[in-house]
């Protein structure tokens, strides 16, 4: 069974951006830093424009921009921005019917994925992209050089 990265990538995405304090980045080069195709870094910021957390800027100097503070965006806002399925999908094929485990567990994880997903949504939604920054920031020991353009020095106050 595959799992998604999607959600920590975009993490990764935003606060690459946030780091830049308000100048644009291009996707290449916040590929270069998450490790990736800038294919993959593109259709994540799609999916983070289409819900309102990204903008991009156009022509020379252009590449993506926050399109609200980082301590307005909140890890709940990323997740569901980026991740298609529900926390905890249930089984791709229906279970027996005529097993009486089968006939069962369907209803029994729905009401216990329900309960846990509400948890999650709650624990994710107390955190903001601003938070994961300033951890970022402590752990690299600020100030720091970013993965960046060659053109880059530092990044701007």
């Amino acid at each position: 069974m595959s799992t998604s990265t999607r959600f920590a990538v975009a993490i990764h995405i935003l606060t690459n951006i946030t780091l830049f304090r308000g100048q644009a980045v291009r996707s290449e080069d916040i590929a270069r830093s998450v490790n990736t195709n800038p294919t993959v870094v593109r259709r994540i910021l799609g999916a983070l424009a289409e819900a309102g957390l990204t903008h991009s800027q156009m022509g020379q100097g252009g590449g993506a921009l926050l399109a609200r503070p980082a301590d307005e965006i909140t890890l709940r806002d990323i997740y569901h921005a980026v991740e298609e399925q529900p926390y905890f999908p249930l089984h791709r094929s229906k279970p027996n019917d005529a097993c009486y485990i089968g006939h069962a567990i369907i209803p029994v994880l729905e009401d216990e994925f329900e309960r846990i997903s509400r948890q999650m949504d709650h624990a994710l939604a107390k955190t903001t992209l601003a938070d994961i920054v300033g951890r970022v920031e402590a752990c690299a020991g600020y100030p720091f050089t970013p993965c960046e353009p060659a053109s880059t020095s530092h990044l701007p106050n």
